[in-house]
């Protein structure tokens, strides 16, 4: 062999060595951020016992909490999950999240293109359950309005677009942007056939307040100790630091073939 072929060869081992490198960092900083980002909205825990039964029949954006409404389409106990994916589908995948959380931020932008794939291709149907842990926590009533809001979105049959689009659009965590209505209603334009006057009345009306309450009473009921939780079959996957979009893709396929 020339040496001009060795040189070739060793630089290409170089490149990928040096790629495998990128890759592997990337990674780190993907799991770091998310990591991170959890800290914030387990701390935030702590201050929300009690607080959500004290709160249940209160209402900080102005309106009166009026019955539990379901939205259309809601399943699981008590009607208080949102489905995406198919019934077929044989793995389930429960989160539990709030649209203020910075972690959830974190997850859904790691995740959501995996997530997309396996429910479009019937392998996998994730179940939202939607709480209020930052309201709690810091104030404010963003996180139920938002969570409201996705329910008016979800009788509309645009929840996935719109859940989508209000983690696009977070604010910070201090900011309470989304208790406004108008703001939701603003960010429904991102989303097509989505901003008509029947969801604008939904939203403004706090048509699934109550459901909310109810879902983010589950969720302290539940035991869990912050958001996002995430559950596979049953299973906190969230809490397994090796865990990865690849990596969740390959348990789907698992359980498709079991």
């Amino acid at each position: 062999m020339s040496e001009k072929n060795r040189d070739g060869k060793r630089t290409a081992r170089e490149r990928l060595a040096v790629e495998r490198e990128k890759q592997k960092s990337a990674e780190r900083r993907r799991r770091t951020l998310i990591v991170a980002a959890s800290v914030v909205c387990v701390l935030g825990l702590a201050s929300v016992i009690g607080v959500l039964a004290a709160n249940s029949g209160k209402d900080n954006g102005g309106t009166k909490a009026g019955p539990v409404v379901a939205p259309s389409g809601a399943t699981g106990k008590d009607s208080l999950a949102i489905q995406v994916g198919k019934d077929s589908a044989k793995p389930t995948l429960t989160v539990w999240e709030d649209f203020r959380c910075p972690a959830c931020q974190a997850f859904e932008t790691a995740y959501r293109p995996t997530l997309h794939e396996l429910t479009d291709s019937g392998q996998l149907k994730v179940q939202y359950h939607l709480v209020t842990l930052i309201d709690g926590n810091l104030g404010g009533s963003g996180s139920k309005r938002a969570a409201n809001a996705a329910a008016c979105a979800q009788d509309a049959g645009k929840f996935r677009d719109f859940h989508d689009v209000l983690y696009e659009n977070q604010p910070k965590e201090t900011n309470d942007a989304y208790s406004d209505n108008a703001k939701l209603i603003e960010l429904a334009g991102k989303v097509s056939g989505l901003d008509t006057p029947a969801f604008q009345k939904c939203v403004n009306s706090g048509t699934h307040d109550s459901w909310v309450l109810k879902s983010a009473a589950a969720f302290q009921s539940g035991g869990f100790t912050g958001t996002p939780t995430v559950l596979f079959d049953g299973k906190n996957i969230y809490a397994d630091q090796t865990m990865t979009p690849a990596k969740l893709k390959q348990l789907v396929q698992a359980a498709n073939k079991g």
